[in-house]
């Protein structure tokens, strides 16, 4: 039987980091993965060129049961120690709003960057693997993976679960690391789709049928958690990126509060319309802040001239801009979530570490952990620092 001083499930993200960081020291390192390709989530990220970080990155950007855990491991390596390592091999890279941080060219780079170096380390990369079951022996644990005619088993001191969470399964996701974490008797938080679209019921998804594709930047309130950002009206529902941030907050018979204006008293800015000119019809003076097929849409609940109208319908329409109140149906799930909330249990791991407090040489980090960042490059930052303090000490 083949003897690693490192088994790596999972070659996303967290997985490669782990995987280099682990070989820098000596270690032996075999890093499974069950698609073609390592780093497929890293492909199709950022449009195809990858959010990699965020510039902004503290613990209060991330979602979990012990939100201060992703402190150590966010300390041990940080944003610009990713910038420093693509500036090494001459990635050129962008800032975005909010300190969000893209490649200038392609996502491939980042996957080739972190192949080179695992080639470099010597790490061993198996692809295709498709891997039914994991066990403790005395000195380590034993990986067995299907083969062409029988199950084989591939030993190793440590194992680290770097396979992620259930969102997006038409790129392999399965869960798969949760059961390891239940087999070895580690708890795990609820988990649910993050950074989803949200869908509307029947008819108000008719009834906003007229609108798909209108995007506007609004400030989007669940409870006592906001978001001013871009929001995009689809054929279900509502997604875009302040929808995606808020979602992770939602939970499903909530309200949300959408404030299509931020910027704009719209009941005042009708009022001093009105004052000017009191024969324009309210859809015209809306145009003017929403875009037109918007403004049309909220304009034709309340037609005619403003002159016609009292301040009480045009408090209503300024509620119906600045303090829009929907209540979504559901999510679309994991099929379209960016990432999976919740996961392994915090409590149940060393945060400096990322190891198991009860199974020693049991390593969880990235997705599988539960630990979520906002969108724009926060979940890639943990995956990279998660997989840095793991491979200091595999």
């Amino acid at each position: 039987m083949k003897q690693y001083d490192v088994i790596i499930i999972g070659a996303g993200a967290a997985g490669m980091m782990c995987a280099i960081e682990a070989g820098k020291r000596g270690r032996s390192v075999l890093l499974l993965e069950h698609n073609r390709n390592a780093g497929e989530k890293i492909r199709i990220s950022g449009g195809g060129r990858c959010n990699f970080t965020n510039l902004n990155t503290s613990y209060k950007n991330y979602l979990s049961a012990n939100p201060k855990f992703a402190i150590s491991a966010l300390s041990q390596f940080s944003p610009q120690d990713f910038i420093d390592l693509l500036e090494y091999y001459k990635i050129t890279w962008h800032e975005k709003a909010k300190g969000a941080l893209f490649c200038d060219e392609e996502a491939w780079q980042i996957i080739d960057m972190l192949k080179n170096e695992m080639d470099r380390v010597g790490v061993h990369l198996r692809t295709q693997t498709e891997i039914v079951g994991v066990e403790k022996i005395a000195d380590g644990f034993n990986v067995n993976w299907q083969g062409r005619e029988s199950v084989q088993s591939i030993s190793a001191s440590c194992l680290v679960v770097a396979c992620g969470g259930k969102s997006i399964p038409k790129m392999g996701a399965t869960g798969f690391g949760y059961k390891i974490a239940e087999q070895f008797g580690l708890r795990l938080t609820e988990t649910r789709a993050g950074l989803v679209p949200l869908t509307f019921e029947p008819s108000l998804k008719e009834q906003m049928s007229e609108i798909s594709g209108v995007s506007v930047d609004v400030k989007v309130t669940c409870g006592k958690i906001s978001f001013d950002e871009a929001m995009l009206f689809t054929h279900r529902g509502l997604s875009g990126p302040a929808i995606l941030q808020i979602s992770s907050y939602w939970r499903e018979g909530e309200e949300l509060l959408i404030n299509l204006a931020p910027d704009i008293d719209v009941f005042a800015k009708l009022k001093e319309e009105r004052a000017k000119n009191g024969k324009r019809e309210i859809s015209t003076i809306l145009a003017q802040i929403l875009p037109k097929r918007l403004a049309q849409q909220i304009g034709n609940q309340f037609e005619g001239r403003l002159a016609d109208v009292g301040d009480k319908i045009l408090q209503k329409v300024g509620e119906r801009v600045n303090a829009w109140r929907i209540k979504p149906t559901g999510s679309e799930g994991y099929r379209t979530a960016e990432v999976t909330l919740g996961g392994v249990d915090t409590r149940d791991i060393n945060a400096k570490t990322l190891e198991a407090k009860e199974i020693a040489g049991l390593y969880f980090i990235g997705e599988a952990v539960d630990v979520t960042g906002w969108l724009g490059g926060y979940n890639f930052q943990w995956a990279w620092s998660s997989g840095y303090s793991a491979g200091q000490v595999i």
